[in-house]
């Protein structure tokens, strides 16, 4: 990997973190996306130690926030006009109803639209690499997710879990319409692929939660595995080429597996890609690619 440029968000601290621990061990340069300047900076002090690789970096960004975002795009373009890898991982659970700055329900806007959005921002980066790989970090919860397109921020009747589900369900939709998207282009050196991480003992559950459904996340994540054993297939798809050219696939436990009856409904995908342009004020996905052909 020595030579690839890598971007991980949430990179301080659980998946994230291991996901980027592991990029640097192989000599990557790297730059993790979180919220706290902080926790970043002990992060990147900890990645960089533990490796002994100095080209590990990171950006300041809150995924909920669409103009946070951009900002956070054009600081990544300053660093790397061309991308390599782009892990979108970061992820938030919510107990409560709660509406971003662009009214929009707060886990589909951290958990779907910053996956839409960034990768769009840096598709023109990506598009540079002759392997270019997005990996997006889903989970089996999308099985019992719905698209409520009557009701998306899920107003009338909001709970965490439906909402989560949707928003998991949502990246799965969009890995296999981005997929669709780039070959009608004759796009193939750009792979997008969804992973299921499995039960991770992480603190997703724990920070914007009500004391019972934090009570009852501290008791499910006891029977999860390691966030390192989490990071593996993210780190497979991410360095590995046994997987070269593979795009539009569901990962666990690193090998492809079916996921579910929904997320291959490509009306409904479609329809909820236009809704998401919508959100994001965009007119052509593809805007930030490069005329010029790839490298």
């Amino acid at each position: 990997m020595k030579g690839k440029n890598c971007i991980v968000t949430g990179g301080n601290s659980g998946i994230g973190f291991e996901t980027a621990l592991a990029l640097a061990n192989l000599n990557a340069n790297v730059l993790i996306l979180c919220r706290s300047e902080e926790k970043a900076e002990k992060a990147v002090k900890s990645i960089r130690a533990k490796t002994q690789n100095k080209n590990i970096d990171f950006v300041i960004v809150d995924l909920s926030s669409q103009s946070s975002i951009r900002v956070a795009a054009k600081k990544i373009l300053q660093s790397f006009d061309k991308i390599d890898i782009l892990v979108n991982n970061a992820g938030t659970w919510l107990s409560k109803l709660e509406l971003t700055e662009e009214g929009v329900e707060g886990q589909f806007a951290v958990n779907h639209l910053a996956y839409f959005l960034l990768t769009h921002e840096l598709l023109g980066a990506l598009n540079k690499s002759e392997d270019a790989r997005v990996i997006c970090v889903g989970s089996d919860s999308h099985f019992k997710g719905k698209i409520h397109f009557e009701d998306l921020t899920l107003g009338k009747k909001y709970h965490g879990l439906k909402a989560y589900a949707q928003s998991k369900l949502a990246n799965t939709m969009f890995v296999y319409e981005l997929d669709r998207l780039l070959k009608a282009k004759n796009i193939n050196h750009i792979s997008i692929n969804c992973v299921q991480p499995g039960l991770v003992k992480t603190d997703i559950g724990l920070k914007h939660t009500i004391s019972l459904h934090s009570l009852a996340w501290k008791i499910r994540r006891l029977g999860g595995v390691s966030p390192a054993k989490g990071a593996e297939t993210s780190i497979f798809l991410a360095t590995s080429n046994e997987v070269k050219g593979q795009s539009g696939k569901y990962w666990d436990k690193c090998k492809s597996k079916p996921s579910s009856k929904r997320s291959y409904n490509t009306e409904d995908a479609a329809k909820i890609w236009q809704i998401c342009m919508d959100f994001c004020s965009l007119d052509d996905y593809f805007s930030t690619l490069e005329k010029a052909d790839h490298l």
